[in-house]
C-alpha cells in the first residue's frame, strides 16, 4: 500500500471516519454504563465454580450418588465455610451437602425440571443468594443448585459483559472500518485519479485534449469544468500565436528576397558581404520559423529516405560558404546507402542546421566532419572552442544562445530537437575529439 502524501484529503477523510464511528463507541458505552447504573441490580451472585466442582466430584455407585472429597472440593469449602449445594439426577437420584436454607428444600426435590436459575439476595448476609443449571460431565448429567460461595455483585458482573461484548463489537467495527472505510474512501476518488492520469498527458504535441468529469464527484466538477475552459483558451491563445508567426514569416520572404537583389547589385567588397550574410541569416530565420511551424502542424510524410545521400548534398550545398568561412568540410559513411524512416526534407534542415551552428561557431578554421553510421546516425562536429558540460541540454530550447550577445536568433538548435523529437529519435550534445562542439542525430531503427 502507498504511504499517504502529506496533506492527503483521503487520509483526512478517512481518520475522520474512524473517529466518528470511535466517538459513536464511546456514547453508546457511556449510554450504557448510565443504563446500567440507573437499572436495579442490587445483590449478588453466585460464583459459577459452586456448581461446577461439586457436578465434577459426584458419582453413581450402587444406585446412589456418592461425593468424592477432591482437592478441589476442599479447596472451595475452605474459602467459603457456608458452601451448601443440592445435586440430583433425571432418574430421582440425589445429594445435599451443607447447611440447605429450608426455603430451598422444595426447589430441590423440583431441581431436575430447572434448566437454569439465579436468586439475588438484597439483605445481608445474603444466604439465600444462590444459583442453579444443568451440567453435562464424564460422570453424567446433573441438575446442581448451590449457594454460600464466593459471589459477585450483579451489577459488576453486568458491568464487564457488557463492557466485554461492546470491546469485542468495537474491535469489529475498528477492523472493518479499517479495511472499508479506505475502499469506501478510494472508490470515491477513483475518478479523481482517473482524471489526473488525463491531465498528465496533455502536452503541447497533444492539444484539444480535455479531462472527463462524469466520473468525477459533483464537489470537483466544477474545478474539472474551470480547466478544461482554460485549456480551451489555451488551446485558442497557441492558435492565434502560431497563426501569427506563420503569417509574419511568409510576409518576411518577399521583402528578404528584395533586399538580397538589391545588395548583389552592390560593387562587390567587404561591405556587400556582410550584408549579404546578414540577409542570408535573416532568411534563414525565416525559414526556421516555417519549419516549425510545419513539423507542429505535421505536414511532413513519411518515407523511405538515404541518410548518405541527404548529407551528400547538404556538405554539397554548404561547402562554398565553409571554405569561404575557413572551414574544411568532410563527409564519411560506413554504407554507400543508409536508410531510415522520415522526412527528407525535414532531416537535411536539421542537418544544414548543425552545419550552419558549426559555421558560426566553430572558430573560424579547422575541419567540420560529418559521419553516417551504419546503425542510422548522423554526427556533425568541429575545432571550435566547443560547448560547456553544463549547457548541452539548454542549448536546445528556442531562443537560448550561450553567449548572449553573438549572432543569431536562437532558433537552429531547438528546430532539430522538433526533428528528432517528431522522428521519434532524439538529438545529443557532446565533446568532439579535438575538443570542440558535436551533435548526434539517433534514428529508430528501420522496420
Amino acid at each position: 500500500m502507498k504511504p499517504f502524501p502529506r496533506n492527503s484529503l483521503r487520509l483526512r477523510l478517512i481518520w475522520q471516519l474512524l473517529a466518528f464511528q470511535a466517538g459513536i463507541v464511546v456514547l453508546l458505552a457511556a449510554a450504557l454504563t448510565a443504563l446500567i447504573m440507573q437499572s436495579d441490580l442490587r445483590g449478588l451472585l453466585v460464583d459459577p465454580q459452586a456448581l461446577d466442582i461439586p457436578a465434577s466430584a459426584v458419582r453413581i455407585v450402587d444406585g446412589r450418588l456418592v461425593l468424592e472429597d477432591t482437592a478441589e472440593l476442599k479447596q472451595l469449602r475452605a474459602s467459603a465455610p457456608g458452601l451448601w449445594f443440592v445435586i440430583r439426577t433425571d432418574d430421582g437420584l440425589s445429594l445435599e451437602d451443607g447447611p440447605v436454607p429450608e426455603a430451598y428444600s422444595e426447589l430441590s426435590r423440583k431441581l431436575s425440571n430447572v434448566n437454569h436459575v439465579d436468586i439475588r439476595d438484597f439483605e445481608a448476609p445474603y444466604t439465600l443468594s444462590t444459583s442453579g443449571r444443568r451440567i453435562a460431565g464424564p460422570n453424567g448429567t446433573f441438575s446442581v443448585l448451590a449457594g454460600g460461595a464466593s459471589s459477585y455483585p450483579v451489577s459488576v458482573t453486568v458491568m464487564f459483559l457488557a463492557y466485554g461484548l461492546l470491546g469485542l463489537v468495537l474491535v469489529l467495527i475498528g477492523l472493518i472500518a479499517l479495511v472499508t472505510i479506505p475502499w469506501i474512501v478510494s472508490r470515491g476518488f477513483k475518478g479523481l485519479s482517473a482524471v489526473a492520469e488525463e491531465a498528465s498527458g496533455i502536452n503541447i504535441d497533444q492539444r484539444g485534449g480535455r479531462l472527463a468529469h462524469t466520473d468525477v464527484p459533483s464537489e470537483v466538477q466544477p474545478l474539472v469544468i474551470a480547466v478544461n475552459d482554460a485549456l480551451a483558451r489555451l488551446d485558442k491563445g497557441y492558435e492565434q500565436h502560431r497563426r501569427f508567426i506563420l503569417d509574419a514569416a511568409h510576409e518576411l520572404r518577399t521583402p528578404i528576397t528584395i533586399l538580397q537583389t538589391r545588395i548583389e547589385s552592390l560593387p562587390p567588397g567587404k561591405l556587400q558581404a556582410r550584408l549579404l550574410a546578414d540577409a542570408a541569416r535573416i532568411g534563414a530565420l525565416a525559414e526556421q520559423l516555417l519549419d516549425l511551424q510545419r513539423l507542429d502542424r505535421k505536414e511532413e510524410t513519411f518515407a523511405s529516405v538515404d541518410l548518405v545521400a541527404i548529407c551528400e548534398h547538404v556538405a554539397a550545398e554548404l561547402a562554398p560558404l565553409a571554405i569561404a568561412s575557413g572551414y574544411q568540410i568532410s563527409l564519411s559513411s560506413e554504407d554507400s546507402l543508409i536508410f531510415v524512416r522520415g522526412s527528407a526534407g525535414a532531416i537535411e534542415r536539421a542537418v544544414i542546421n548543425l552545419v550552419q551552428n558549426a559555421i558560426d561557431h566553430g572558430g573560424q578554421n579547422g575541419t567540420i566532419d560529418i559521419e553516417v553510421t551504419r546503425n542510422g546516425t548522423i554526427e556533425v562536429t568541429d575545432d571550435g572552442p566547443g560547448i560547456p558540460e553544463g549547457e548541452r541540454d539548454q542549448i536546445f530550447e528556442p531562443f537560448y544562445r550561450v553567449h548572449p550577445r553573438e549572432r543569431g536568433a536562437g532558433l537552429g538548435l531547438n528546430l532539430v530537437r522538433e526533428v528528432m523529437r517528431h522522428h521519434g529519435g532524439q538529438v545529443t550534445a557532446f565533446e568532439s575529439p579535438s575538443g570542440g562542439a558535436g551533435f548526434q542525430l539517433a534514428f529508430p531503427a528501420q522496420k
